[in-house]
């Protein structure tokens, strides 16, 4: 799911919500969440402005 999640943060060219992911994937907004929270920790997305993340 990271790879699913990095690759359409990619293909969106911006900084995007876990929502708008969410949709892109047709996964639920809660599991995308999770996703960004550990790609966060990893240090592989960051947060430019509250509640946006672009790939790191």
């Amino acid at each position: 799911m990271e790879k699913k999640v990095l690759s359409a943060m990619q293909k969106a060219g911006k900084p995007v919500r876990a929502g708008d992911i969410a949709k892109m994937l047709g996964a639920d907004s809660k599991e995308v969440s999770k996703v960004f929270n550990d790609l966060k920790k990893k240090g592989k997305i960051k947060s430019p402005k509250r509640c946006f993340y672009e790939p790191a």
